[in-house]
């Protein structure tokens, strides 16, 4: 199901703001900021772009640092805590904006050394995660077709995360989902789930990450789709 002009102008749209927060948000974080104040400001950013509403319960924004840098949590259970971020953290923030039945979705993970945010982390750890997922989305962008299965990217992505030396984090075990008009109208990337990619009009790719044996996790989200000459497209 190929997605109109207009219907992907609408998608852009919604998505653009999500990447405008998260390309200013990480600058104006300090050494005393927490999962609670971080979703604050992101929520506040994203209703001050026009874009109150969320598709994901009350999760407009999920935050994730410090020794919850690992934990995957539906945002129907989510609740921020307050250990503050220090010198040297990695935070993930999810954002899930949404206009009307238009959804957005998008998450990075920003690393912070002595009490700043580095684009370029010396920490090793940070490097091998970074590396990965720049690494998978790339390869995805290369890879996948419209005739492949929600199954079949599932199996692919494990694939490159286990030969990588990485660990799936999420507890479903999934890759990404696609968007829809409601939360339970989603298709996991997930197995058994045999739907071909070129039958869904927009989904998302995340895979949330760790080193085996490391102790840090990394998000790394985009909206993809297929155009009209069925190649794939980022949003």
């Amino acid at each position: 199901m190929k997605p109109s002009k207009h219907t992907i102008q609408e998608y852009q749209k919604v998505q653009a703001a999500a990447k405008a927060v998260l390309r200013d948000l990480p600058s104006q974080l300090s050494l005393e900021d927490t999962e609670a104040t971080i979703a604050v400001k992101a929520a506040q950013m994203l209703a001050a772009a026009g874009y109150p509403d969320t598709w994901y319960y009350e999760c407009p924004a999920q935050v994730l640092l410090g020794s919850r840098s690992c934990l995957s949590i539906s945002g129907k259970s989510y609740l921020p805590h307050n250990e503050i971020m220090g010198g040297t953290n990695l935070v993930s923030i999810d954002l899930s904006p949404r206009k009307g039945e238009v959804w957005g979705d998008y998450s990075r993970t920003f690393a912070f050394e002595l009490g700043a945010w580095v684009e370029h982390p010396k920490t090793r750890e940070y490097q091998n995660g970074f590396q990965f997922q720049q690494h998978i989305h790339q390869e995805l962008m290369h890879w996948l077709k419209p005739h492949h299965t929600l199954h079949q990217l599932f199996e692919w992505a494990n694939v490159k995360i286990r030969e990588k030396g990485f660990v799936n984090l999420d507890f479903r075990g999934n890759v990404g989902h696609s968007l829809a008009n409601s939360r339970d109208e989603r298709h996991f990337i997930q197995a058994d789930d045999h739907t071909a990619l070129g039958d869904i009009a927009f989904f998302s790719f995340e895979p949330f990450v760790r080193v085996k044996g490391g102790h840090w996790g990394f998000k790394h989200e985009d909206i993809y789709y297929f155009d009209d000459s069925d190649c794939l497209q980022l949003l």
